[in-house]
């Protein structure tokens, strides 16, 4: 296995992160299993608590939950094979979503897998919301709650490609597939010093779909250094800039917020994406899992209540 170390935060306030390697990334899932259930017929399904910067899917010998799965089978004494049913921002491009933390299903049986899969698909269609995240903004938003719908697809930028927003799709496009609607409900649980504790219940599965409409409302997560600079500002006023003149780079935080989050700007790039899913509901009931330290170190920081 070629080792691309995933990177954690430590718990304390010194040092934002540190490299894991396969074995402490193994002994730390072990640890993150928040919900187990063996079935003696249909074989075990289990949630775990997804660190930040572990990516679902990888490259043959890449680090991922993925490749680990084996010996985590055998780590928890299981007998048989292990997959994903859901995990944070699961997608066709699960490989990009490794910054998400929070709530991951497995299981070792097709049945339930397919049940599962099932359940939330048609909650979805019946207007639910199975999925809710929390996330620190940058920004608060100008309403205390509400909904951000619009159009996304795949658009390239230079050498890469970017997920952008598309305000007013056709319908061909649509029909295509070219473009995917997509719907958030948000809430403001708490605010302050400028930023904001936020409740995010996605209606549609895209990828980056939670980042690009935290842009929109003009409060990108912290941590967000792929779409936060597309929100500029002037005499403190934020407002949405064009693609094409907002280059992706690392997330500029003024001095203030630096200060209270103990960080250099130099340390900047390391600061991890916090958005974390914090709750599936499941045809038994609601499934919650804690968010990391270093998302609870952040809100002790800024003096948001941790809910």
């Amino acid at each position: 296995m070629r080792v691309r170390r995933h990177v954690e935060r430590t718990a304390d306030s010194g040092g934002w992160r540190r490299l894991l390697g396969p074995k402490e990334t193994l002994r730390l899932l072990e640890g993150s299993v928040v919900h187990r259930e063996d079935f003696p017929s249909l074989g075990a399904l289990l949630a775990l608590s997804k660190p930040p910067g572990l990516p679902i899917l990888g490259p043959p010998g890449d680090l991922s939950l993925d490749s680990l799965l084996p010996a985590l089978r055998r780590r928890l004494g299981l007998a048989a094979e292990l997959h994903v049913v859901k995990a944070p921002a699961r997608s066709q491009a699960a490989i990009s979503h490794r910054e998400y933390s929070g709530l991951v299903l497995l299981s070792s049986c097709y049945h339930t897998t397919k049940k599962l899969q099932q359940f939330f698909t048609s909650a979805r269609r019946r207007g639910q919301y199975p999925a809710t995240y929390r996330a620190i903004t940058v920004g608060v938003p100008a309403e205390v709650e509400g909904e951000v719908s619009t159009g996304l697809c795949w658009q390239q930028q230079g050498d890469r490609a970017m997920v952008v927003p598309v305000p007013a799709p056709g319908r061909r496009s649509l029909a295509r597939k070219d473009v995917k609607s997509t719907l958030t409900r948000y809430r403001v649980l708490s605010a302050t010093g400028g930023c904001a504790l936020l409740q995010l219940q996605p209606r549609t599965a895209f990828p980056e779909q939670l980042q690009v409409h935290l842009t929109l409302l003009l409060c990108p997560a912290l941590g967000d250094h792929k779409h936060s600079s597309r929100v500029g500002r002037v005499l403190g006023v934020p407002f949405c800039l064009p693609l094409e003149t907002a280059p992706t780079r690392t997330q500029v935080l003024d001095e203030e917020l630096l200060s209270s989050l103990g960080l250099s700007p130099r340390q900047l790039h390391h600061l991890p994406l916090h958005i974390h899913l914090q709750e599936l509901v499941l045809p038994e009931g609601p499934l919650c899992a804690p968010p990391p330290p270093y998302f609870l170190h952040t809100l002790r920081s800024l003096g948001l209540p941790e809910h």
